[in-house]
C-alpha cells in the first residue's frame, strides 16, 4: 500500500550485562519499518546521560557516533526511530530528547500523537515556555518542569502529574538520574512490550520482533495506563515476579488498541496486543476469502504488507498463490525528473509486474488497505499492461473514511477515496473487474488475546474513543506525532 507512515518505534534496555548500546541499536534496527527519518540513542553512565541522535536510518545516524559515546559503566540505554509529521523531518525534532530540569538530566522518546498537545502547547506558551522543538513529545517535558517544586523536585512524581493531562496515544520512555521509565497510555493505543534477559536486565520494545535480536525473552505487554520503573543498578524490587517497580495511572475506561497495527504496521514476526501479527493476519486472508471469494486464476499479494493476508485468502480457497510483482528493496533517488514523472512511472521503481506470472490470467490481488487510491490504480494498470485478462482486488480491513489523531499519518479525510466514493465507484476508477473489503466484524474477529470492544476502529466507523479538539472533518485535521 506504502501511503501510510507510523510515527516511531522504541527501544529500551536496562541493568543487562554485555554492550547494552549495541543490543538497543540492533532491536532499534529491527523497528526501522516504524521510522526512517531520524534515530537516536540516549546512555546513562557512571551517573550522567549522553546523547546521539542525526538523520536517516539506524546505521546513518549511528555511523558518526562521537569518540567516548560507549565508554565506562553503562547502566541504561533507550533509543528512537521516527517518522514525523508534527514538526516536520529536521534532526531538531529527533528524539530522544535531554533537558536540564529542576538540575536534573531527565531523556524521553515518544510514540504516538498526543491529541491535545497543541492545546496544552499554547497554555503553556501564555505562561511562559518556551519550546525548542515542534514535537508534541516536548509538551510533557514541560509539563514535569511546571510541577517539580510542588512534587519536591521528585522527578517520578512530576511525571506522573503530567500524564493526568495527557489525552490520546503514548507509550513513552523517560530516563532520569535514578532509573528509566516505561509508560502506556490509559487506553493502550499503541503497543509496548516488556522482555527478560537470562542475566537479568530488561528490554523494552515497540514491538516484540526487537526482542529476538538483542536475546531478550518477551514477558508480556505493559498494561495499559502502567508505569514500569527501572532503577540504574536494580534494588528495590515491587514485585518478585518481575523484580521492577511498577503502578497504573489513570482513570480506567476502555481499552483503544489501534488494529491497524495488525492489519498494516507491526513486522509479522512480532506479537501486538497479545496476538501473532503472522497469524492475524493470515486469519484476516482467510477471512476476507469468506466474505468476498473470487474466481480467479492466481492470488496475488503486494508485497510486502499484503504478503500474509493473500496466503490465507489463497489456502481458503484452494487457489494458487504466486508472486506477480517484484520489489526494488533499494530505491534512491531518482533520475527521473518527479515534476515530468507519470504516476504509473514512479509506482514502478517500487514494484513491477512479472510479465510471465502474470500474462494471460485472472488476478486476484490482495492489499492491505486503500488509501487515496492513485497508487492502486497505477498497479492495476501495469498489471493488465503486463498481460492480466482480469484484475480483481480484495482489501484485508474495511474501507478508510476517517482520519486518524492518535499516530497514524492518514491524509485529510477529504482525500480517502472511500470518503468520496462508493464501492462501485471506487471499482470504477481503479479499473478493476470487482473489488471486495474485510467488514469490520470479520476483521475483529481475527484477533482473540483481547475482546474486540478492546481496539480502536475509527479510522473506519468514526468512533473515536476519545474527544479530538478539533473538527475530525476539518481539510487539516491531523494530530501532532511523535
Amino acid at each position: 500500500m506504502g501511503d501510510l507512515h507510523e510515527s516511531c518505534g522504541l527501544c529500551g534496555i536496562s541493568g543487562c550485562e554485555g554492550d547494552q548500546i549495541s543490543l538497543a541499536a540492533e532491536g532499534l534496527l529491527a523497528l526501522q519499518h516504524r521510522g526512517q527519518e531520524t534515530a537516536g540513542m540516549l546512555v546513562f553512565a557512571d551517573g550522567s546521560m549522553r546523547l546521539h541522535k542525526g538523520a536517516g536510518t539506524v546505521a546513518e545516524a549511528m555511523a558518526d557516533m562521537p569518540p567516548g559515546f560507549r565508554d565506562g559503566n553503562v547502566s541504561a540505554v533507550m533509543g528512537h526511530v521516527r517518522y514525523g509529521t508534527y514538526g516536520g523531518e529536521d534532526v531538531l525534532n529527533a528524539q530522544p530528547l535531554l533537558v536540564s530540569m529542576a538540575g536534573f538530566q531527565v531523556g524521553i522518546a515518544h510514540n504516538g500523537t498526543i491529541s491535545n498537545a497543541g492545546v496544552l502547547r499554547e497554555e503553556l506558551q501564555r505562561q511562559g515556555a518556551i519550546f525548542l522543538t515542534n514535537t508534541d513529545t516536548e509538551v510533557v517535558l514541560h509539563l514535569m518542569s511546571r510541577n517539580m517544586e510542588r512534587t519536591g523536585f521528585n522527578v517520578r512524581e512530576a511525571l506522573g502529574v503530567a500524564l493526568e493531562k495527557l489525552e490520546g496515544a503514548y507509550c513513552l520512555l523517560v530516563m532520569t538520574p535514578g532509573g528509566m521509565y516505561a509508560v502506556r497510555d490509559s487506553l493502550g493505543f499503541r503497543p509496548l512490550n516488556l522482555g527478560r534477559f537470562e542475566n537479568g536486565g530488561w528490554a523494552v520494545a515497540s514491538e516484540t520482533l526487537a526482542f529476538d535480536v538483542c536475546g531478550a525473552e518477551y514477558v508480556r505487554e505493559v498494561e495499559a495506563g502502567e508505569i514500569i520503573f527501572f532503577p540504574h543498578g536494580g534494588g528495590n524490587p515491587y514485585s518478585e515476579r518481575f523484580g521492577l517497580e511498577r503502578k497504573l495511572f489513570g482513570e480506567k475506561r476502555r481499552l483503544a488498541q489501534c488494529i491497524f497495527e495488525h492489519v498494516y504496521f507491526a513486522r509479522p514476526g512480532s506479537r501486538i496486543f497479545g496476538d501473532s501479527v503472522y497469524e492475524v493476519r493470515l486469519a484476516m486472508g482467510r477471512q476476507l476469502a469468506r466474505e468476498h471469494p473470487a474466481d480467479c486464476d492466481t492470488v496475488a499479494p503486494v508485497p510486502d504488507s499484503g504478503m500474509f493476508a493473500a496466503i490465507g485468502f489463497a489456502r481458503e480457497l484452494g487457489i494458487p498463490f504466486d508472486m506477480c510483482f517484484t520489489r526494488n528493496h533499494y530505491i534512491g533517488r531518482t533520475f527521473i525528473d518527479p515534476a515530468s514523472a507519470t504516476r504509473s512511472v514512479m509506482v514502478m521503481r517500487k514494484l513491477q509486474p512479472i510479465p510471465e506470472a502474470v500474462k494471460g490470467k485472472k488476478l486476484c490481488v490482495v492489499e492491505d488497505s486503500i488509501v487515496r487510491g492513485t497508487t492502486s490504480r497505477a498497479r492495476i494498470r501495469a498489471l493488465r499492461e503486463a498481460g492480466a485478462v482480469e484484475v480483481h482486488m480484495r482489501v484485508s480491513c474495511p474501507p478508510h473514511r476517517f482520519g486518524c489523531y492518535f499516530g497514524i499519518d492518514f491524509p485529510e479525510p477529504s482525500k480517502l477515496i472511500a470518503r468520496r466514493c462508493s464501492l462501485q465507484e471506487i471499482k470504477e476508477r481503479l479499473e478493476l473487474d470487482s473489488l471486495g473489503y474485510l467488514s469490520k466484524e470479520g476483521m475483529l474477529s481475527c484477533v482473540g488475546a483481547h475482546d474486540p470492544e478492546d481496539y480502536c476502529t475509527a479510522c473506519f466507523d468514526g468512533n473515536y474513543p476519545v474527544e479530538i479538539p478539533y473538527d475530525a472533518d476539518a481539510e487539516s485535521g491531523r494530530g501532532g506525532k511523535a
